[in-house]
């Protein structure tokens, strides 16, 4: 049985956000506005509030998400929004920002800690939740998951509920222009892998497969000519794009290996989320073609990287090459290359396979993943 879920009202393109300002309005009176504290200063959010206050809704702002978000943070908000008597939430910026808006509101009917819900399937009549990204990649604006770091146990937990999906999605590629290239990279990379994993998924379902071949060939073209130029109005636009398109995608058909062994590395060195799934592409990938071929030769082919009459391997081994030039494009480091010691990493490694595996991702590969593999593979990325 196919399931499908996307947020109730999706916006997208220049001034998406003035068309989606009736919408916004219906969602309360009092808005908490989850943001890190460069956004919060920025010309997207100077047009925020002033179409809030045109619309006479009232706004606190909570700016205390830096980095990816933490227990801490989410604690922190939630004690925000309670305090000023909040009846909705606005995530405005990248990944971090609008998962924490959805663990917060999460936390608005749920009783006890954030930490009880890891494995478990969060449900309530959740605040509604408002997603304006600055970045393209993360899809968290159309998802039902959110990533929230476990300091204490050294975890990314991902949790889960069709409660978490956002009620209003806003993308306008005009709030993306101010990517620095190297997030230009790492949110487009994290997107990419979003694509491909949900397409190559046990989970994969016909919707989504269409909406992520469509992800792979606007990211393929696009990432690139944005990543060179930031100011490029057509590749911002169709990244965005992209970028939803891969959200919607992941949100339906899940991921795989990349993601279950990418927390860990974010968790415990630090490495953006969409750099540290980079570094595993090619490892990863190649990894999960093997007893799957058919199915990686017919993404390459209908994302153009392959031949219609390339056999299965032939046209497989064409993608992973097309994931080798976008990530020399991007100019992604190796480990050794962003700083992260191989004695420190060498070190973690059961650890990270241990929790590669536990977080579930990996058992969505059409290729059976023990944690001997993720050991293997780890080894393999640091060599590279």
């Amino acid at each position: 049985m196919a399931y499908f879920t996307v947020p109730k009202h999706i916006f997208t393109g220049i001034n998406a956000l003035d068309e989606a300002m009736p919408y916004i309005d219906t969602c309360g009176e009092r808005a908490l506005i989850v943001t890190g504290k460069h956004v919060g200063k920025s010309p997207m959010y100077e047009k925020l509030v002033k179409l809030m206050e045109k619309k006479k809704i009232e706004y606190i702002v909570f700016d205390g998400i830096t980095g990816e978000p933490t227990v801490r943070m989410i604690d922190e908000g939630l004690r925000t929004y309670r305090e000023e008597r909040c009846d909705f939430i606005i995530g405005l910026g990248g990944g971090s920002p609008i998962d924490s808006a959805k663990a917060i509101a999460a936390m608005v009917v749920n009783s006890g800690k954030i930490t009880d819900y890891m494995g478990k399937e969060i449900t309530g009549d959740v605040p509604p939740v408002v997603a304006i990204p600055t970045t393209a990649g993360t899809g968290s604006e159309a998802t039902r998951f959110t990533i929230i770091a476990d300091q204490e146990k050294n975890i990314k937990m991902l949790l889960k509920g069709d409660c978490l999906v956002p009620q209003i999605a806003v993308i306008d590629p005009d709030f993306t222009m101010d990517m620095p290239k190297s997030v230009s990279a790492a949110t487009g990379l994290d997107a990419f892998t979003h694509a491909v994993e949900a397409y190559t998924s046990k989970k994969a379902i016909p919707m989504t497969d269409t909406l992520a071949v469509s992800a792979i060939k606007r990211i393929l073209e696009y990432l690139p000519k944005a990543y060179r130029n930031g100011y490029d109005g057509k590749a911002r636009e169709e990244m965005s794009i992209a970028a939803l398109e891969a959200g919607i995608c992941i949100n339906n058909s899940s991921v795989t290996i990349v993601h279950g062994m990418s927390r860990p590395i974010g968790t415990l060195f630090h490495v953006p989320h969409g750099l540290s799934n980079a570094m595993l592409l090619k490892a990863c990938i190649s990894f999960a073609m093997e007893g799957a071929y058919e199915r990686f030769a017919k993404l390459a082919k209908a994302v153009g990287v392959a031949r219609a009459e390339d056999e299965d391997i032939e046209a497989a081994n064409k993608f992973l090459e097309a994931i080798d030039r976008l990530c020399v494009i991007c100019e992604v480091p190796t480990l050794a290359e962003y700083g992260v010691k191989k004695e420190a990493f060498t070190r973690t490694i059961e650890k990270m396979a241990e929790d590669a595996i536990t977080s579930g991702s990996p058992g969505n590969t059409r290729k059976a993943v023990t944690r001997e593999d993720c050991i293997r593979i780890y080894k393999t990325i640091y060599a590279d």
